[in-house]
C-alpha cells in the first residue's frame, strides 16, 4: 500500500498542496478548534501562511504552480502540524480573530474565544451606548486579544487588562504595541483581582480556565502544548469562576455587566451556582457557553 507522504514531488499546485494536507490532518485524526474547525479550512491556512499569500484570497491562487522550495515549505509546515501536533497558530506564529492578527506562541493560549464575536457590536444590546463606556476589565487576558478587541468596541474606554503569568503578559504588551494602544490599555500582573486597585468598571469580560479535571485528563495532544494554567478549572472547572464571581461585584459599576465565558461547562455551572440566573448569550456557534450578570444579580 502506498503511503500518503510518498511521490510528494507531483504535488505541483496550490490545490494539490490543499487537498494534500487535508488528507494528511484527516488520516493522522488531528484534533481542530484552535482557529479552523475543519481540515479544510486548517489545509488552506497553512498553505496560504507558507506561500505568503493573503489569508483570505485562496480562489485566484489554486492553480497557480509552486517552486521546490515554495513547497517545501508547505510541506515542512503540514508535516510539524501533524507529526508533532501542534496548533496551526503556534507553528505561524499568529493567530486571527474576528479579522484582527494577534500575535501568539506557546506562552499563551490560542485566541478562539466567541466573547469576540459579541465585541463585533459592542455587546448591543446589553450595552446600550458603546461610546459612553468609561471603564473596561479584561481578566485572564492571555495574549490580550479580547482586551485589544474591546478598546476598539469602546472606542472612549480605559481598559485594563490582567493576567497571573508574566509570561502570557509578554505576549500581550507585544499585542498591545502592534494595535498601538498604549495610551488606552494598561496590562497588569495579579492573581485575579488580587492587586488590581479599585474601579468601577462598566464591563467585565473574563475568559477563564474553567476545564473540569475528567476533560483536562482527556484533551487531545493538540490541546497540551497551552499553558495548562490556561486551561485548567480544577475538578468541576469552577474553581476560577467562584472567585471571579465572589470579587467582581466589588469592581462593577452599578450598571456595569459581567461577560463570562464558561465553556462546555454549563452543567457544572448551574450545578455551582444553582441560584444565579444568568443570561445565556448565543453566537454563531454557541448557545450555553457565555452568560452575563449584572452587578444587581452578583450583589443584590
Amino acid at each position: 500500500m502506498t503511503s500518503i507522504t510518498e511521490n510528494r514531488d507531483a504535488l505541483r499546485t496550490v490545490r494539490d498542496l490543499a487537498r494534500y494536507g487535508v488528507s494528511r490532518l484527516n488520516a493522522a485524526q488531528a484534533a481542530l478548534g484552535h482557529g479552523s474547525d475543519n481540515a479544510w479550512d486548517e489545509a488552506v491556512y497553512l498553505v496560504l501562511h507558507a506561500l505568503h499569500l493573503p489569508p483570505d484570497t485562496l480562489d485566484p491562487f489554486l492553480d497557480a504552480r509552486v517552486l521546490d522550495s515554495e513547497r517545501a515549505a508547505v510541506l515542512d509546515l503540514i508535516d510539524r502540524r501533524v507529526d508533532e501536533r501542534v496548533p496551526a497558530a503556534y507553528l505561524t506564529r499568529e493567530a486571527w480573530l474576528r479579522g484582527h492578527r494577534f500575535y501568539v506562541d506557546e506562552r499563551v493560549i490560542v485566541p478562539r474565544s466567541p466573547i469576540a464575536e459579541l465585541l463585533d457590536e459592542g455587546l448591543a444590546p446589553w450595552v446600550a451606548d458603546a461610546n459612553g463606556v468609561e471603564y473596561v476589565l479584561d481578566m485572564c487576558t492571555g495574549s490580550g486579544c479580547l482586551a485589544i478587541l474591546a478598546a476598539l468596541a469602546f472606542p472612549n474606554a480605559c481598559v485594563d487588562a490582567v493576567d497571573l503569568s508574566p509570561d502570557a503578559l509578554e505576549v500581550a504588551q507585544r499585542n498591545v504595541d502592534d494595535y498601538d494602544l498604549q495610551d488606552r490599555l494598561a496590562l497588569h500582573r495579579s492573581n485575579l483581582f488580587d492587586a488590581l486597585s479599585p474601579r468601577a468598571y462598566d464591563v467585565i469580560v473574563c475568559n477563564p480556565p474553567y476545564v473540569n479535571q475528567t476533560s483536562m485528563d482527556a484533551l487531545p495532544p493538540e490541546y497540551r502544548h497551552e499553558p495548562e494554567m490556561a486551561l485548567g478549572g480544577g475538578n468541576d472547572g469552577m474553581d476560577l469562576v467562584r472567585r471571579i464571581l465572589d470579587a467582581a461585584p466589588r469592581y462593577l459599576a452599578p450598571h456595569g455587566v459581567l461577560v463570562l465565558e464558561i465553556g462546555h461547562e454549563y452543567d457544572n455551572f448551574v450545578a455551582a451556582f444553582p441560584r444565579l440566573e444568568p443570561m445565556w448569550l448565543e453566537t454563531a456557534a454557541t448557545s450555553d457557553q457565555i452568560l452575563l450578570l449584572t452587578r444587581e444579580q452578583l450583589a443584590p
